[in-house]
């Protein structure tokens, strides 16, 4: 992996040694809050690392930086550190003090003030596993209870026919699934197709991502890389994500490790990629248009 999250020695911009320091303006600190990822180095002690949160401790705020190893260390907040080259100030983010509705969602639409969650629809959005779940639980939740939609997993686009056999769709009762790595002539491509041979027009919709894992839909920068890399064939793909970023790859524990690590960096949908909100969109309408429209 050749991007380096933390970068290289962000005080190698300063004066060089040859040159003449008095004639450069001494840069000025500016105020930066310290937002769950962002990559900033102490400098005294020349540590890197990605914010992972402020609290509170002994009467004052600190900030938990873990670096590109998953080891953390905690710093008094305030000045003292660089973001991107520039010295900064590192200030708590704004917690309010009375709950005030948000005038977007996670996935950018309109808030609905007061709303309560609606009695589940007979219609179902499948996906293939529990990080798919979770990802649109932190990105659409607020918009699927609006709309009572129930997200369920099918453990892997092999079960599907299956399940559909069970659950019997029709036109009031319908499903749209997400499938991963659904691209031209791949296994899960000939396994939607046959599916849909087999139920009736119009009541289930099969859409995919590009994605071997639903993990690449996240922007990489969240996780410090330039680009998701190319995994080798043969090699279980999230195992040799881990060891690519550096971090610990020895069991499913670590998966599931990781997995929140990641999922933590998602904000909103602007950081995950388009290829994936247009399919879950496009699923959510699906199955709460009246069929009649």
């Amino acid at each position: 992996m050749n991007y380096d999250r933390y970068g290289s020695d962000v005080l190698s911009s300063g004066p060089s040694a040859s040159g003449s320091s008095h004639h450069r303006t001494r840069p000025t600190s500016t105020p930066q809050v310290a937002e769950p990822g962002l990559v900033v180095e102490d400098v005294e002690t020349g540590w890197v690392g990605a914010v992972l949160r402020v609290e509170k401790s002994g009467g004052m705020h600190v900030v938990i930086l873990e670096d590109r190893r998953g080891r953390t260390r905690t710093f008094p907040l305030g000045p003292g550190f660089w973001v991107e080259g520039r010295p900064v100030v590192l200030t708590a983010p704004t917690v309010s003090r009375a709950p005030v509705a948000p005038g977007r969602t996670a996935s950018g639409s309109r808030a609905v003030a007061g709303s309560r969650a609606r009695v589940a629809r007979g219609s179902r959005i499948w996906v293939e596993g529990k990080h798919d779940a979770e990802l649109i639980e932190k990105v659409w939740g607020d918009d699927l209870r609006v709309e009572g939609v129930v997200v369920e997993m099918l453990d892997g686009v092999d079960n599907l026919a299956d399940a559909l056999a069970d659950f019997r769709p029709d036109r009031e009762r319908r499903v749209g699934v997400l499938v991963d790595h659904l691209v031209a002539n791949s296994k899960e491509q000939r396994i939607t197709d046959e599916v849909l041979r087999g139920v009736p027009r119009g009541t289930v919709r099969v859409l995919g991502h590009p994605y071997v894992d639903v993990w690449q839909a996240v922007r990489p920068e969240r996780v410090g890389l330039e680009r998701w890399p190319v995994i080798e064939r043969g090699t279980e793909w999230k195992y040799g994500i881990l060891r690519e970023l550096g971090w610990p790859a020895g069991s499913q524990a670590d998966v599931a490790r990781a997995w929140q690590k990641i999922l933590g960096t998602v904000r909103s949908y602007a950081d995950l990629e388009p290829s994936l909100l247009g399919r879950v969109e496009e699923l959510i309408d699906f199955v709460t248009v009246d069929p009649a429209d």
